[in-house]
Order: C-alpha cells, then sequence, then structure tokens
C-alpha cells in the first residue's frame, strides 16, 4: 500500500473525508476506487459509493481475496443504506468466512452485524436474534454510566452483550447498538437498556459522535410512548417496559398493533384474518359491556342497512372467533348482540381476565408503512414489500393514499423512484414495525 493510500485510509477512519478525497479522487486503481467510495458513502452519495466499490471488487480479481472480500461488506453496507434487501445473504456470509480466513475479524463481525441489521429490517426477529448470538458475547461483568436525560446520568449493570475482545470501540458500540435494537423489537426492554448502556460505554471510548448522537436517540426512545391503551372507555398511553408488563400481566389484550390476541404465553394472530380483528376489538372495547348485531355487521362488513344474510354471516364469523379464543376467553350472546368474557387466569384467580385494547400511538390504516418509513431513509416500493410482507401492488396502493394525504412524499421518477416520510415525533415506532412477537 503506498503513502497515498495509507494517508487517505487514516483521514476516511477520523472522518475527513475530503482530505481522503484530496489524496485519490484522481486515481482509478483498485485501492483507491474503494477509498473513493467509502468516502462518497459517508457525505450520502450511495448510488456513486456502490458503483466505485463495485469497480474496486472487479480490479482486485479473485487474487487479492481479502481486498475483494472487504469491498463486497461495504457495498452491501451501503445496499443497507439505500435499503436495498435484495442483497444475497450468501454473499456477505462468503465474504465473513474470507476476511475470518485471513485473520480480519473486526471486519468480519462487522458483515455478520450487516447481515443481523438486515434481517431486523425484514422484521426477522428471531433469526436476527440467533445470528447476533453467534457473533460471540463479553460476559465480564460490571458498572457502566448511561445519559438519561437533561444532562443526568444514571448506572446500569454491564450485561453480556455480542462482541469479540479486540475490536475497535466503534464496532463494539455498533454491536451493542443492534442487541438493544433487536431486544426492544422483542420487546424485553430491561436487556434493551442493557444494551444501551454496553453502546454508551463504547462509544464514548470511541470518541464517534454521530455514535454518541445514535445511543442517546435510541435510549430516548425508551421514554416515548409506544402505544395506548383502551380499557373501560378510558385511553392511557404507554411506554416500551408499561407495553412489556401489561403483556405480562394476564389481561387479555387485543393488540391493534401486531393484529391478534394475547394473555399471558398465549398468542392468536390475526393479521391474515380481519374479519375477526374487526369483532375481536368491537367485543374489547365495550368490555365489559355487549355490542349490539348491528354494530359489529356495520364494523366488520361495512354493510349500513343489515340483512339477514348479514346476520347469518355474523353468526358464522363469531362462532370462528369463539373457537379460536377458547383458551382466552368465551363470547357469549345478549338479547340485542354479543359480549366478551375473559377467562379466570392464574395471575387473577377471583374473577374473570382485564379486557384491553392495545392502540397503535398514531391512528390509520397504515402505520407498519408509516413506521419504517420515518426511520429518514428513501425505500422503494420493493423494499416496502419485502419488509411488510405484502405484495408490491398493495405497498404502491398505500402510498398513493398516503401521498393524497400528504402524510409522504416521494423523490424520482419510474425505477429510480423512492418514498419518504417525516419523522414521527413524539413516540417511538417499536411496536409498528414489522415482526411477530416472540410468543408462543
Amino acid at each position: 500500500m503506498d503513502s497515498l493510500i495509507s494517508a487517505a485510509a487514516r483521514a476516511l477512519a477520523v472522518g475527513d473525508v475530503i482530505g481522503a478525497l484530496q489524496r485519490v479522487s484522481l486515481r482509478d486503481d483498485p485501492p483507491a476506487l474503494a477509498l473513493r467510495g467509502i468516502a462518497m458513502a459517508q457525505v450520502g452519495e450511495y448510488p456513486r459509493a456502490r458503483d466505485l466499490l463495485r469497480r474496486a471488487a472487479r480490479g482486485f480479481g479473485k487474487r487479492e481475496a481479502l481486498s475483494r472480500a472487504r469491498c463486497v461488506v461495504a457495498e452491501a453496507e451501503v445496499a443497507l443504506a439505500m435499503r436495498d434487501l435484495r442483497v444475497s445473504p450468501r454473499t456477505l456470509a462468503a465474504a465473513s468466512a474470507t476476511l475470518e480466513a485471513h485473520a480480519d475479524r473486526a471486519n468480519a463481525v462487522h458483515a455478520r452485524l450487516i447481515a443481523v441489521r438486515r434481517l431486523l429490517l425484514l422484521g426477522r426477529i428471531h433469526d436476527a436474534a440467533s445470528a447476533l448470538a453467534a457473533v460471540g458475547a463479553d460476559p465480564r461483568p460490571g458498572r457502566v454510566t448511561l445519559p438519561s436525560g437533561a444532562g443526568e446520568r444514571s448506572e446500569r449493570e454491564r450485561p453480556p452483550l455480542p462482541q469479540i475482545r479486540g475490536l475497535p470501540p466503534a464496532l463494539l458500540a455498533v454491536a451493542a447498538l443492534t442487541a438493544a435494537e433487536v431486544a426492544l423489537r422483542e420487546l424485553h426492554t430491561g436487556p434493551a437498556h442493557a444494551a444501551l448502556a454496553r453502546a454508551f460505554d463504547a462509544a464514548q471510548r470511541a470518541r464517534v459522535p454521530a455514535l454518541l448522537a445514535e445511543v442517546a436517540e435510541a435510549h430516548a426512545a425508551l421514554g416515548r410512548p409506544a402505544a395506548r391503551r383502551l380499557s373501560a372507555g378510558r385511553e392511557q398511553p404507554l411506554r416500551l417496559d408499561e407495553v412489556e408488563a401489561l403483556l405480562d400481566s394476564g389481561a387479555l389484550v387485543v393488540d391493534a398493533c401486531r393484529r391478534g390476541l394475547r394473555a399471558g404465553a398465549i398468542w392468536r394472530p390475526l393479521v391474515r384474518r380481519p374479519v375477526l380483528f374487526t369483532l375481536a376489538r368491537a367485543l374489547a372495547e365495550a368490555w365489559p359491556g355487549d355490542v349490539d348485531r348491528n354494530t359489529l355487521i356495520a364494523r366488520a362488513f361495512g354493510a349500513r342497512s343489515p340483512d339477514e344474510s348479514h346476520r347469518a354471516r355474523l353468526r358464522v364469523e363469531i362462532g370462528r372467533l369463539r373457537t379460536l379464543v377458547t383458551p382466552l376467553a368465551d363470547i357469549g350472546a345478549s338479547t340485542r348482540g354479543f359480549a366478551l368474557v375473559g377467562r379466570t387466569s392464574a395471575l387473577t384467580p377471583r374473577g374473570e381476565r382485564e379486557v384491553v385494547v392495545l392502540l397503535p400511538p398514531i391512528d390509520g390504516d397504515q402505520p407498519s408503512l408509516l413506521a419504517l418509513l420515518a426511520d429518514g431513509a428513501a425505500w422503494s416500493t420493493s423494499a416496502l414489500a419485502l419488509a411488510l410482507g405484502a405484495s408490491q401492488r398493495t405497498v404502491q396502493r398505500a402510498l398513493v393514499e398516503l401521498e393524497a394525504e400528504g402524510r409522504v412524499r416521494s423523490i424520482g421518477r419510474a425505477r429510480a423512484r423512492r418514498w419518504l416520510a417525516p419523522s414521527l415525533a413524539g413516540f417511538t415506532t417499536h411496536l409498528l414495525l414489522p415482526a411477530a412477537l416472540p410468543l408462543a
């Protein structure tokens, strides 16, 4: 490696993008192309960065496997920033294996963390947690200081989190932030607090302002409302830790964030059964009272003038819902309609379960779509469809509706079209992101 390449690499390491480009901007050899690509990525020119990194990888060829693998990992990170989720996991895994074989453990771990972050964006939380556990762990105990807002500091136990001895602090901070994201998406707020403590400790040692800001923002999200609790006609905002406590309380929760029913360890998903979920929500909102048949027909089927066919269909759907919720609750018939009765649980031995509706922190039909777009990145419709598990046409129709309401905007045209939304300030979106809670 010549002196100019070494100087450019050192400049990039300390965040001096201009200094790095001044040294290699007129060179087209593979090392210079790779450094130019990294520099372009740091200033947000992702398409140009991707092109440069691909040219560098082709220039290195098969004989320089280590340099080529580093380019592959850098390109994968750029693709992640562009929200291109079609990156092949096998390519990234092969690059990680090559880096491990050449004793470049830091970049190998970095490649694995990129793979974990991709899984998180896709909502594959179990796979992300497994991949993160395979990175390694530091079981050393201790206490670290975490910012708690308004200039204050609080101490928490140092947890065993994914890391390998000898990694740079900046990479340890990224690993801990990733662990915190996994914990939050699984709704485990205790491990998330501990992971953020580790991230703050590593970011302080790395002295990278962007990392410190990211840790502070992640910690601030824990104190923001994540959902709304509706019970007996009263609405109350809940933080993530309060949502976790509610789900562990034994109450029957009709979860409008994840679209399912939860009581204790029992989870009944209703994402693909919208009529049953609408009926369950209507009955839960009226608990402990009942709901008349015409109201249920209007909410479930959209019929303004119910007839005998609608009432027959309602009986069929109520029967299906009663079968589904048998371990959790009973649905009784009343003179004018139906009522939901939470079954007695071990946590409520003297009476029936409390019935609670858990609402998203924002109103609307597309909270998960808005939550994805609110991360500040420009998403393509194909990436949104992949993350949401929906068809691309369904996502396109939803985006057109949201654009008409002024809630999202698009940039570019045709295949280069990307979608953005303003940040959803005032609450956290973790419960709205596409993922299934790890419930039995």
